[in-house]
């Protein structure tokens, strides 16, 4: 079995994708019962459980010298949830997660702005198609009196763009994978505590909302530690690329267990941002 899970590579992105979109779905189907910001505490308090047990077990050094470049990534990472989580409560979730997947987008447009850097033509190809599939996706959304969740679920992509980018400056000073996660899963669990609390409380649970809140923070553990093992064990363009499986695998859940039905301009919208996302990691390699 060792041996197996050893040789999947860049197969690791496949796993990572399914556990997304079954995080993504649990959380849709919870929204109409909790507060948005309850639901995502769970997920990131249930996974800090399980992994700073697994941490102290190996003895890894959790403290670091650049707190302050963990809270910037960690509140990046935190507003994106919420809003992807706010998003998977009024859109289907197809939708909901293929706006969340612009990141690619915002995290190019990070390195101009904030670094100076000059794109590459197919990033800018990228961009154009991005910016009609977005175009797309929201047209249904807007004629359907739900312009908020969809410019919400359009902010969680740009967050989730500049948490990215954040996440390759803590690479870039040389701090390992499991502690940018270790103080993201603490730092966002702080911030959802907070935001609970402010906001009224928490709600009691019955055992069936308690299992499906636990598959939230559990399925978004496991989609994170397999996703960080495909970037160290798969090729860095194909994993990069089997990470739109997420959409494809939104989209399949969305219609087998919750019913719903895409209109074909939210369709080509989606297609439309895959290819971009494509051609913005190709340009950028």
């Amino acid at each position: 079995m060792r041996q197996w899970l050893a040789g999947l590579g860049s197969g690791w992105m496949v796993l990572a994708a399914a556990c997304f979109a079954l995080m993504s779905y649990f959380a849709a189907s919870l929204g109409t019962r909790f507060d948005s910001f309850e639901v995502l505490f769970y997920r990131t308090f249930v996974g800090l459980l399980v992994l700073l047990p697994a941490m102290l077990g190996r003895h890894e050094q959790l403290i670091t010298p650049h707190i302050g470049a963990h809270i910037k990534r960690s509140l990046m990472g935190y507003l994106s949830m919420a809003m992807l989580f706010y998003a998977l409560a009024h859109l289907p979730l197809a939708t909901a997660v293929t706006l969340n997947y612009t990141s690619s987008l915002s995290f190019a447009v990070c390195f101009v702005l904030l670094r100076g850097e000059r794109l590459s033509p197919p990033v800018l190809w990228a961009l154009l198609i991005g910016f009609a599939g977005i175009n797309f996706i929201l047209r249904p959304t807007f004629d359907a009196g739900q312009w908020l969740p969809g410019l919400i679920g359009l902010g969680s992509g740009l967050c989730a763009g500049l948490a990215v980018f954040h996440v390759r400056e803590l690479g870039e000073l040389g701090e390992a994978p499991s502690v940018i996660v270790f103080w993201f899963f603490l730092l966002a669990s702080l911030f959802g505590l907070v935001m609970v609390l402010l906001r009224g409380g928490f709600s009691l649970p019955d055992l069936p909302a308690l299992l499906q809140l636990v598959a939230v923070g559990l399925f978004g553990l496991w989609g994170q530690l397999a996703m960080t093992r495909a970037y160290k064990d798969g090729r860095k363009y194909l994993v990069s690329s089997l990470s739109y499986l997420t959409v494809v695998f939104s989209a399949l859940l969305g219609v087998l267990l919750q019913g719903q039905a895409l209109a074909a301009s939210a369709m080509l919208g989606m297609v439309l941002i895959v290819a971009c996302g494509l051609l913005a990691i190709r340009g950028g390699r």
